[in-house]
Parts: structure tokens; sequence; C-alpha cells
């Protein structure tokens, strides 16, 4: 089993402990929760996406690419070490409206 499969649920179960119903709908607080979680990448690495975009900063453009998840999984199996996430998972699907909200 791979290490996004198991690392990632433990992960937003965490963060949203207090309100199980949120972890599995698509939100900005959990892209944001995601993209700021080295969760995302392999266990041994540290990083997350907001180690290379502190606080969104560069990324506001990046919602408007038609291959936004294309591009976050590019980052997650990349730099980050991590297993691509599926389309239409929860994770994806949040990262991707938390990338769209930093253009507003």
């Amino acid at each position: 089993m791979d290490k996004v499969r198991i690392v990632l649920p433990l992960v937003m179960a965490f963060v949203f402990a207090g309100s199980p119903a949120l972890a599995d709908k698509p939100s900005v607080a959990m892209g944001k929760t995601l993209f700021n979680n080295p969760g995302l990448g392999a266990s041994q690495n540290a990083i997350s996406c907001g180690t290379c975009h502190a606080n969104g900063e560069g990324m506001e453009k990046a919602g408007a690419n038609p291959r936004l998840g294309e591009m976050i999984n590019m980052c997650i199996q990349g730099p980050l070490k991590g297993e691509a996430l599926s389309k239409k998972s929860v994770a994806m699907e949040s990262l991707q409206l938390y990338l769209r909200s930093l253009a507003q």
C-alpha cells in the first residue's frame, strides 16, 4: 500500500476530527490545510506545497490552468516525492478549490 493512501486519510481525519462530515466534502479550508501539510509527500520528506509556495504566493493564476489537477500531481510526485491523487478525490478537489480561491 502506498504511503499517500495511508498518510492522507490520517491527516484528513486528524485535521477534521471535530467534524467528520467536512472530510467527506471538498472545501477551500481542506485544500489550504493539505497545501501546507507534508502528508501529501513521502513520509521522510518534510516539505509541503507551501514550502515552495508560502501562503500560495505566486499561485494566483494557477486556478485558471485547465490542467490544474495534472500540475498538482506533478508537484506531488516531483518535489514532494508522493503518489498522485485521483482526479475525483476529495483531496484533489479541495486543493483545486484552494488554488482557485487565491485568484480572488
